[in-house]
């Protein structure tokens, strides 16, 4: 990116910016150089940056509750 191209990203272009702001991001979070991110696809920017997020694990069911009420019972 040539010097100065950050302050015209600054001055409104929206997708510009969200770009930049994802390269930063997958320069710190992957180490990836400019050109590892401009070879990416969307898809697989997106899959590398899920394995940060946490798992949703569901909550407990009836049969999980009876129990955890059985193992703790208030009183």
């Amino acid at each position: 990116m040539r010097h100065g191209a950050v302050a015209e990203v600054q001055s409104g272009d929206h997708f510009s910016a969200k770009v930049l702001t994802l390269s930063g991001q997958s320069a710190l979070l992957l180490g990836w150089r400019p050109d590892d991110f401009w070879n990416a696809t969307p898809a697989e920017l997106a899959t590398v940056l899920q394995a940060f997020r946490p798992s949703i694990e569901a909550g407990a069911d009836g049969d999980m509750l009876k129990t955890l009420m059985e193992l703790f019972p208030d009183g």
